[in-house]
């Protein structure tokens, strides 16, 4: 199937360089890079969110993201 894309001019250039490198077309690097993109997005939807124990009640305090592990650390450190 034929389609048209705009790419930024730079983004052009480094998947030219990229398929030179690694003989392959510009077409099958930006088709690996689309297909292994897709595959990361199904692969992180099918993974069902880990359930977190809490201890005492109420679950996590108002403001705490398990994420932010520096904003974390400085609430415990706090107590």
């Amino acid at each position: 199937m034929r389609t048209t894309i705009h790419l930024p001019d730079d983004l052009l250039a480094e998947l030219k360089n990229l398929a030179a490198r690694s003989n392959r077309t510009l077409t099958r690097v930006i088709e690996d890079a689309l297909r292994e993109s897709l595959f990361r997005r199904r692969r992180k939807s099918s993974t069902p969110a880990p359930n977190l124990t809490t201890f005492g009640t109420g679950g996590l305090q108002p403001g705490v993201d398990l994420d932010d592990s520096a904003a974390l650390l400085e609430r415990m450190e706090s107590r």
